[in-house]
């Protein structure tokens, strides 16, 4: 096995990664993009939550990078941001809602790195959508829990997206 390169945190975030990488503790991590189910998820799920961003009072983001420690930058595919929260390059408080969609490649072990991440940061709203098996879940550490209602929700908003809606779409193309 080899030992991964670490590079000083000013490096990172004074580098452009095509796609963009998460940083953990020095070392780079790729993510798992460009597969098309995932890509048109992304922007499914994008363009819904968009569309009602006003009513919502959100702003919607995707692949942005945010610092969930001093060490730990994680850029989650969508995630949504309290509209009155300052714009910034960086995200350093926890957002909304934070979204991520596996692909086949995805390793569990290092998505529930990921979602421990997000917790540690704050984010109480963690989606996991696997295009796949067509199933979305609600995240915490160390824990997924299967959405029973094909209706996906963050907790104490009126913020909700239907499943079926966004699966129907996939499958129109």
């Amino acid at each position: 096995m080899a030992t991964p390169v670490l590079i000083p945190v000013s490096e990172y975030l004074s580098t452009t990664y095509r796609p963009d990488r998460d940083y953990v503790d020095g070392e780079l991590r790729e993510r798992n993009v460009g597969e098309e189910s995932h890509a048109e998820i992304q922007a499914i799920l994008a363009r819904m939550i968009g569309n009602r961003r006003e009513d919502w009072h959100v702003r919607v983001l995707t692949e942005v990078r945010i610092q969930t420690s001093e060490t730990h930058y994680r850029i989650p595919d969508v995630c949504l941001v309290p509209n009155s929260r300052p714009r910034g390059r960086i995200i350093r408080y926890a957002p909304l809602l934070c979204v991520e969609i596996l692909s086949p490649e995805d390793r569990m072990s290092m998505m529930m790195e990921k979602i421990a991440d997000y917790a540690q940061l704050g984010v109480t709203n963690i989606w996991v959508i696997d295009p796949e098996l067509r199933v979305g879940y609600y995240a915490s550490p160390g824990k997924l829990e299967a959405v029973v209602d094909n209706v996906m929700r963050v907790s104490e908003t009126s913020i909700e997206i239907s499943l079926a809606e966004v699966f129907a779409e996939l499958d129109e193309g």
